[in-house]
């Protein structure tokens, strides 16, 4: 086994982001090794979390959530030591990056708060940019590992204060895609070339680099994701939830979690969240929209005049003469129809009930039952739907009791980890680094009331294939 040194990183989550993290490390020199909870054919891939830790002094974690960064901490908690420097680039709540601090901090080590800006082409080109909060010594330690997969490195403050910048520009990122996907709806209504607007965008002072990167890729329908619907959601959820805890209403950033909710209904949580442009254009990309109903069949008509040799003209006055009571319903049925009339189909007994029509629903079929629904019934449904003796952290978007203060202005709000309790192996539900999955799906490992204990949509939704 290789021997520990200052030129050793370890990386938690291979995922879009970690494993070209990793190569940059590589190419500047450093001695990387990995784990995933998914194994991959990587080089250096060793066999857990303290394994990592025993063989680097510097650990990096890419990991999608507030559970996984927590248990990532807590199943390296034993082999951590006063030389390790844990860095969090997790988009979480500020209380859960605080709780992961605590955890290190009582093994004597030090943590970095360093969530990132920049997405998959960014990070294979070394070219993130770390928001950073937390302890001056730790920073100047872990600042040549940073360096080398960033371009630029911001000082924001204490742990915690860094991950809230983070949510706070994911909200714009989200909203200019939300802001893009109504004006390519509204020039498209207005029968005028998308690529027009995109050119027009190009010169326009409004124009950013979201809209340079992904305005294009709304046009052509490339959803191939650089940063993914299910990801932009959950940021977007964990900064609405903050914003009702500081008194705040945020309609922007709420019509945009509704879009992105609507994807992850639709069974597109995994493409990039570019894809918020189906809320008004569900048939597909607005690049290639299918033509209505009305233009195909005249299509149909000019092409049958335009044969060459169509008698047809001269013998059309003989084809009316077995006209059918029945064919204006037929006419009607063969229309392409909406959403409602789509479930009236020739084949169903008029007692039929909407919801025998409905074997199969469509991705219309749920868009209408979905708008049925309120605002906070869908939140509610997603945010906190059950939960789960195996978890070790309350998921973040579970909606706090009205009395209950507010998560953010408590250094250890109700819903964190009790990272405050005498007993060091209380901390996230005490789970054995030896040992961690079996702890984690004990229910005796996971107190009732501990933050720890509870896991919604997110968690379960992110551990599908566990790829970090």
């Amino acid at each position: 086994m290789s021997r520990r040194t200052d030129k050793n990183v370890g990386i938690v989550g291979l995922g879009i982001i970690g494993q070209r993290v990793a190569a940059s490390l590589r190419r500047r020199g450093f001695h990387v090794f990995v784990w995933n909870r998914t194994p991959r054919p990587f080089p250096n891939f060793v066999g857990s979390p303290a394994e990592l830790a025993q063989l680097c002094d510097f650990v990096q974690i890419f990991v999608s959530d507030d559970e996984a960064l927590l248990e990532m901490v807590q199943a390296m908690k034993q082999t951590l030591k006063a030389h390790h420097v844990v860095m969090a680039h997790s988009t979480v709540a500020p209380h859960t990056m605080r709780a992961a601090a605590e955890i290190v901090h009582r093994r004597g080590g030090q943590f970095i708060d360093a969530p990132f800006t920049g997405s998959k082409m960014a990070a294979e080109k070394g070219e993130l940019v770390y928001y950073i909060g937390g302890d001056d010594a730790a920073y100047r330690r872990a600042r040549p590992v940073l360096e080398a997969s960033s371009k630029e490195i911001i000082e924001i403050g204490e742990i915690g204060q860094a991950t809230t910048i983070k949510l706070a520009t994911n909200m714009v990122t989200a909203a200019t895609v939300q802001v893009a996907a109504e004006a390519l709806a509204l020039v498209h209504s207005a029968g005028l070339p998308l690529e027009k607007f995109a050119a027009a965008m190009r010169s326009n002072g409004s124009n950013s680099g979201t809209l340079a990167m992904k305005l294009p890729k709304m046009i052509e329908g490339d959803f191939e994701p650089h940063f993914s619907v299910k990801h932009m959601l959950k940021d977007v959820l964990i900064a609405t939830r903050l914003a009702r805890n500081y008194g705040l209403a945020f309609g922007v950033s709420e019509t945009a979690r509704d879009s992105l909710l609507a994807e992850v209904r639709r069974d597109r949580g995994d493409h990039d969240y570019s894809s918020m442009v189906h809320s008004f254009f569900p048939d597909g990309p607005p690049g290639t929209q299918p033509l209505r109903n009305e233009e195909s069949e005249e299509q149909g008509n000019l092409a049958g005049l335009e044969e060459p040799n169509a008698p047809e003209p001269a013998e059309m006055p003989e084809a009316p003469e077995p006209l059918d009571v029945a064919e204006p319903t037929e006419s009607r049925a063969e229309v392409p129809p909406t959403n409602k009339v789509a479930a009236e189909r020739e084949d169903v007994a008029p007692e039929t009930t909407p919801a025998e029509e409905r074997v199969d629903p469509s991705a219309d079929d749920v868009a209408a039952e979905t708008e049925q629904k309120s605002k906070d019934e869908l939140i509610a449904e997603l945010a906190g739907e059950e939960v789960r003796p195996d978890a070790t952290e309350q998921d973040e978007e579970e909606k706090p009791a009205p009395d209950e203060p507010p998560a953010v202005q408590n250094e250890k709000p109700p819903e964190a980890i009790a990272v405050d309790a005498p007993n060091e192996e209380s901390e996230i539900g005490a789970a054995s680094t030896a040992q961690p999955a079996e702890t984690a799906a004990s229910p005796a490992a996971a107190p009732k009331d501990d933050a720890g204990a509870r896991r919604g949509f997110f968690s379960r939704f992110f551990r599908r294939g566990f790829d970090y």
